[in-house]
C-alpha cells in the first residue's frame, strides 16, 4: 500500500448521521452493479464510479473529500420467506443480513488501495453499520404518523361507571367495530371501514350530538396500552398519551386485555396490499411486461403509488423530458441529496434512459427504481406528503408543479409547467342593471364536477351511476350560476356568474371530482365518464371577452362590492376535509387563493376567532401600492411590475400577495412587457388528445391504491409485450411495466386526465 495523508479527512459516522449507501445521489446507480457504489469517508455522499457518469470521482473534484469506500453487495439465499407485516413498524434488519457485502477502501487523488484497519476499518465498519438514508426517512415517517391533539390532552371525564360489559352500540345491535367516548362513556358504532368492517356511524352521531370529541376502538386496546383514538374535531386518528387512565375511569382495565380487532392502519395496510390492477386482459390472457427507455418502474416505498403515478404521466410529456432529461446537466453542488434540480433530473434519468428498466431473477419483471431522495425532499416539513400514509394523487400533481415553478424561478431556467399554464375568464352580469365585468383568472388545472345521477345497485348493494361524457362534465363546468352580489348600481338582486377558457394550454390537466362526503368522510362515487382516444375541440367553451351590445361595469365604482371568487378546485378539497364553505372561503382569500394546504394552515389557526364563520367581507381595493412594500418583495426575487400587481390584488396585504405570486408564477405584472403567449397558455381553436391517466382504485383518497396507463409508441421498447406499435396504452403499475392492460375500462374511471393539444 502506498502513503496517502488524507485518511486524516475520513470520519465515522455518527449515530443517527445521514449515510447514502443505497443509490448514487445523481443516479439509480447502486452497489448491485458490477463496478459497485463508492461512499465517502468524510461526508458520507454516495457516487457511482461508472466509467460514463463517475459520479463519485465529481464530488470528489468538488469537495476535495478523496477516500471513499466501494461497496458491492449481492443478496443471500434466503431460506424462508419474510413475515407478513401485520403493523406500522419498521424493524430495522442490517445490511449482513440481507446481503453478502465486498468492501474496497481506496483514496481517488492518490489512486491507491487503503488498507482495512484503524482509522479506515472503523470507518468502514460504520458506513455498514449505519442505516442508510432511505431507511432513516422510512423510520421517520412511520414514526411520525400519529400524534396528540389538544383534545385528547384535555379530555373532562363525566361521572365514573362500569361499561365493560357491555357488548352492542348504544343505538343499535351492532357488537363489532364499537367506539367508546372518553368523556361520558357512551358507545357507539363505527363508520363503515374498508376491509369490510361494517357500522352505522352512531359513534359520529354521538359526536354531532354532544361534541364529545375523543373516542376509543374497543376492539383495539392491548394489555401494553396501544389502541385506536380517534378525534372527530380534528376528523384524525390521534394518540391519547393518558388512555389507560381514561378507560380506566370507565372500569377498563389495561391487564390482561387482548385486541380482538385489527386496527384502523392493520385494516388500511391490508386493504393497500391487495389492490392490484389486472395483470390479464379481458380474454384471460397475461399482460406482457415492456422494458427500455421510458418504461421503467417505480418501487412503491410504503403507499407512494400515488407519487408514481404522477410521476410517470408528468415524465412522459416533452416539456418535462426536454427541461430534465435532454437539456444540459445539473449544477455540480455539494448536496445533491438536497438539491431539488439534480433530484428531478435523477429521476428523469432513472425513468428515461432505459438503463435500469431490464429482466431480474427468473420472472419477467423489473426491480424499477426507488425515488426515496425524491421523496424525501419533496415532501420535506409537508405535512402529508412527508408521512407513509397514502395520499392523493392530484394534490401531490399540485405541490411538485408549485415546487418546479418556485425552483425555476429562482434559477431563472425554463418552467415545464408552463405547458399546463393557461387563463378562465370569468364573466360576471348583475341581475339589475344588466352590466357585466370580466375577470381574467390564471389557472395550472381544471378540477370539474362530475354530473351524478343513480341508476339503481349491484347485487352486493353498491350504488350505479349513469354514464356521462366529458363533454357533460365541461358543460357543468362553465355552466352559469347565480350568485349573491351587490352592484354598485344599488341592485341586491344578485348576479350570473360563468367561467370559461380563455386561452388553451399546451397540456392539460382535468381532476374529475367523483367524490362526495358521507359522515364527514370523501367516498368516491364510481360514475363512468366517456373519454374518446381521437381529438376533440374546445372551442365550444371559449370566452371571447365583452360584446358590442354589453356595457361593463365601472372598474372605480366607490360603492360596488369587490367580487372575490374562491378556487374551485382548493374549495373543494377544502370541503372534502370537513370545513365549511364559509371558513374555506376565507381561508383561501386570506392565503393567495389557489394552495389548499396553505389555506389549511390558516383555518387550524384562526379556528378561534371570533367571526370566523361570519360572511367573507373582502377588503376594498388598494389605490395604489406602498412603495416600501413594493421594494420588501423585490427582495425576494419578484420584479417591481409584479409586486405592485400583486399588492394590488391583495388589498396591499404583503404576505397575502407574497402568496398571490407564487399561485400566478406567469404573471409579469400590469406595468411589465407582454410575456410570450406560452405564459399563459395559447388563443384557440384548440383540439386536445388523451395522453395518459391517473386511475384509482378504493372508496377513499386515503387508501386504495393508484397506477397510470399512458400512451407511449413502442419504437424503441423491449421484451414480451414489445409490438413496434407506433403508439399504444401502457400500464405502470409501482414496478410493473406491462402493455395494454384495462386503459379501455380505465379510461373510464380515471382521477386524473392529460390531454396534449394538437
Amino acid at each position: 500500500m502506498s502513503a496517502c495523508n488524507h485518511i486524516a479527512d475520513i470520519r465515522v459516522p455518527r449515530s443517527g448521521q445521514v449515510v447514502h449507501k443505497d443509490d448514487c445521489t445523481q443516479c439509480f446507480d447502486s452497489p448491485d452493479l458490477p463496478y459497485g457504489l463508492d461512499v465517502c469517508l468524510t461526508c458520507f455522499n454516495a457516487g457511482c464510479p461508472s466509467p460514463d457518469r463517475n459520479h463519485s470521482y465529481q464530488h470528489y473534484a468538488l469537495s476535495q473529500h478523496a477516500v471513499v469506500v466501494n461497496l458491492k453487495r449481492t443478496p443471500k439465499v434466503r431460506e424462508e420467506s419474510p413475515a407478513k407485516m401485520v403493523k406500522l413498524a419498521i424493524q430495522a434488519e442490517s445490511e449482513e443480513t440481507k446481503y453478502d457485502i465486498a468492501t474496497q477502501a481506496r483514496c481517488l487523488e492518490c489512486a491507491v488501495d487503503l488498507a482495512g484497519d484503524g482509522q479506515v476499518g472503523a470507518a468502514v465498519a460504520g458506513v455498514l453499520a449505519a442505516m442508510s438514508f432511505s431507511k432513516q426517512s422510512e423510520v421517520k415517517a412511520w414514526e411520525e404518523e400519529l400524534l396528540p391533539c389538544e383534545h385528547t390532552l384535555t379530555i373532562g371525564q363525566e361521572t365514573a361507571r362500569v361499561v365493560d360489559g357491555q357488548q352492542t352500540c348504544a343505538d343499535c345491535s351492532f357488537a363489532e367495530n364499537l367506539w367508546l367516548c372518553l368523556q361520558c362513556g357512551n358507545l357507539g358504532c363505527g363508520r363503515q371501514q374498508f376491509g369490510g368492517v361494517g357500522g352505522n356511524g352512531h359513534g359520529l352521531a354521538h359526536f354531532d350530538a354532544t361534541g364529545h370529541p375523543v373516542s376509543v376502538k374497543l376492539g383495539s386496546i392491548t394489555a401494553e396500552g396501544t389502541a385506536d383514538v380517534y378525534c372527530y374535531l380534528c376528523n384524525e386518528e390521534r394518540v391519547d398519551p393518558d388512555v389507560g387512565a381514561h378507560l380506566a375511569h370507565w372500569g377498563i382495565q389495561l391487564a390482561g386485555r387482548q385486541k380482538t380487532e385489527k386496527s384502523l392502519t392493520e385494516l388500511q395496510i391490508e386493504q393497500n396490499m391487495k389492490w392490484d390492477f389486472s395483470m390479464t386482459t379481458d380474454s384471460g390472457e397475461e399482460l406482457l411486461p415492456l422494458f427500455g427507455p421510458g418504461f421503467t418502474g417505480l418501487k412503491n416505498l410504503g403507499n407512494s403509488c400515488y407519487l408514481a403515478s404522477a410521476l410517470q404521466c408528468l415524465f412522459a410529456l416533452p416539456a418535462f423530458r426536454e427541461r430534465y432529461y435532454e437539456t444540459g446537466e445539473a449544477p455540480l453542488t455539494l448536496e445533491p441529496a438536497t438539491d431539488f434540480e439534480t433530484q428531478m433530473r435523477k429521476v428523469a434519468d432513472g425513468l428515461l434512459s432505459g438503463r435500469y428498466s431490464h429482466p431480474v431473477g427468473t420472472g419477467e419483471g423489473q426491480a424499477g427504481i426507488a425515488p426515496s431522495m425524491f421523496k424525501a425532499l419533496v415532501g420535506k416539513d409537508h405535512p402529508e406528503f412527508s408521512t407513509m400514509r397514502q395520499q392523493d394523487a392530484f394534490e401531490f400533481m399540485m405541490h411538485l408543479t408549485k415546487l418546479i415553478g418556485r425552483a425555476s424561478k429562482a434559477s431563472r431556467t425554463p418552467d415545464p409547467t408552463r405547458a399546463f399554464g393557461f387563463e378562465t375568464e370569468q364573466r360576471l352580469q348583475c341581475l339589475g342593471c344588466r352590466r357585466v365585468r370580466y375577470k381574467t383568472e390564471a389557472q395550472d388545472s381544471l378540477s370539474v364536477p362530475v354530473p351524478v345521477q343513480r341508476v339503481g345497485k349491484t347485487a352486493d348493494g353498491k350504488d350505479l351511476f349513469a354514464e356521462v361524457s366529458l363533454r357533460d362534465c365541461l358543460d357543468a363546468f362553465t355552466a352559469p350560476d347565480d350568485v349573491a352580489y351587490t352592484c354598485g348600481c344599488g341592485s341586491k338582486a344578485g348576479a350570473t356568474q360563468q367561467t370559461k377558457f380563455k386561452t388553451f394550454p399546451d397540456v392539460l390537466v382535468v381532476n374529475t371530482r367523483r367524490f362526495e362526503l358521507v359522515n364527514w368522510v370523501p367516498t368516491k362515487l364510481d360514475v363512468p365518464i366517456a373519454v374518446s382516444d381521437e381529438p376533440f375541440a374546445l372551442d365550444a367553451y371559449y370566452s371571447a371577452g365583452i360584446q358590442p351590445d354589453e356595457e361593463a361595469m365601472p372598474e372605480d365604482a366607490p360603492d360596488a362590492a369587490p367580487a372575490f371568487a374562491a378556487n374551485e378546485t382548493a374549495m373543494e378539497m377544502l370541503q372534502a376535509m370537513g370545513f365549511p364553505a364559509v371558513r374555506c372561503e376565507k381561508a383561501l382569500y386570506h392565503t393567495g387563493n389557489a394552495d389548499p394546504d396553505a389555506a389549511m394552515n390558516w383555518l387550524f389557526a384562526h379556528m378561534d376567532d371570533a367571526d370566523i364563520d361570519e360572511p367573507l367581507v373582502p377588503a376594498p381595493p388598494a389605490a395604489a401600492a406602498d412603495d416600501a412594500q413594493v421594494q420588501m418583495i423585490v427582495e425576494m426575487g419578484f420584479t417591481p411590475a409584479q409586486g405592485a400587481k400583486a399588492l394590488r390584488e391583495c388589498a396591499g396585504d404583503v404576505e397575502r400577495a407574497v402568496e398571490w405570486l407564487f399561485s400566478h408564477p406567469d404573471d409579469a405584472g400590469d406595468d411589465a412587457p407582454a410575456a410570450d403567449a406560452d405564459a399563459a397558455g395559447r388563443a384557440g381553436p384548440a383540439q386536445f388528445q388523451l395522453k395518459s391517466i391517473v386511475c384509482h382504485k378504493g372508496a377513499s383518497v386515503h387508501a386504495g391504491h393508484y397506477v397510470a396507463f399512458v400512451r407511449k409508441a413502442l419504437a424503441e421498447a423491449t421484451g414480451p409485450g414489445a409490438s413496434g406499435a407506433d403508439e399504444a396504452w401502457t400500464l405502470f403499475n409501482d414496478e410493473k411495466v406491462v402493455s395494454g392492460g384495462e386503459a379501455g375500462e380505465m379510461k373510464r374511471f380515471a382521477y386524473v386526465y392529460f390531454f396534449e393539444r394538437v
